[in-house]
């Protein structure tokens, strides 16, 4: 199975190939430029490096949110793009899901955290569990499910904290929330925490095709035409609309 994978919901743009297990390219890259300067760039930059016809692949995997507004919409317009033109079904993966899957088998638990501004954060708890076909067969690799103890929110970090000392375990932060709120989480957390490290701790393709490839068998497909992007909120214009209209 071989799946293009997009991720533009945050300050990152990631492109990603992957077949079966193997991840054939991904190019990934937070410097200054939009992402509608970046993203059909890169995509067509690593399709003409693993000569690749994208005719060939068999769907279309996309960051479906939340995140940044303006991100999701070039991410969701772009996926919608491709997946009329090459009639390839698409597959909207959670934002703060693929972020989780960064992390692949700890056995913390993992909390992304994307800055949301107005004081929250897109957040959510999760944690890998063994696959219980696999634990304690002879010569066989173990693998991990990704399990959500908490789904996608947006909270405000206040609120998030007292569901994790609640929880009383050891978590791994990943996201750019991380530096926004790093004095908070360094006064209010009660338990032990680390931060994800540079090559870990922001969006990646790759996760998010890894994801894709799980939910396609799982039949979680949609056609350009149905997929939209979940954005958890009203964008700064709605709300201020909606003011206006009160």
């Amino acid at each position: 199975m071989k799946i293009a994978a997009l991720d533009s919901s945050g300050l990152v743009a990631s492109v990603a190939i992957m077949e079966d297990e193997n991840l054939i390219a991904e190019y990934t890259i937070q410097y200054k430029k939009t992402h509608s300067q970046t993203l059909l760039p890169m995509l067509d930059e690593i399709t003409k490096m693993v000569e690749l016809d994208l005719s060939t692949i068999d769907a279309i995997a996309v960051a479906a949110g939340p995140g940044s507004f303006t991100g999701l919409r070039i991410g969701s317009a772009t996926a919608k793009g491709l997946g009329f033109a090459l009639q390839k079904p698409l597959i909207g993966v959670p934002t703060i899901e693929g972020l989780a899957y960064n992390m692949y088998g700890t056995d913390e638990l993992v909390c992304p955290i994307m800055d949301a501004r107005r004081g929250q954060v897109y957040t959510g708890i999760f944690e890998f569990s063994e696959d219980a076909m696999k634990v304690g067969t002879e010569n066989m690799p173990i693998s991990y499910h990704l399990q959500t103890i908490v789904p996608q929110c947006a909270i405000t970090m206040e609120e998030l904290i007292v569901k994790l000392n609640e929880l009383q375990r050891k978590v791994i932060f990943v996201g750019d929330g991380i530096p926004v709120f790093a004095e908070t989480m360094k006064t209010e957390l009660k338990i032990p925490y680390h931060l994800a490290p540079a090559h870990r701790n922001r969006q990646s393709a790759a996760s998010i095709a890894a994801l894709a490839q799980i939910y396609y068998e799982q039949g979680k497909i949609q056609s350009a035409e149905e997929h939209e992007p979940e954005y958890l909120r009203l964008s700064q214009a709605e709300r201020e609309r909606i003011e206006k209209e009160k």
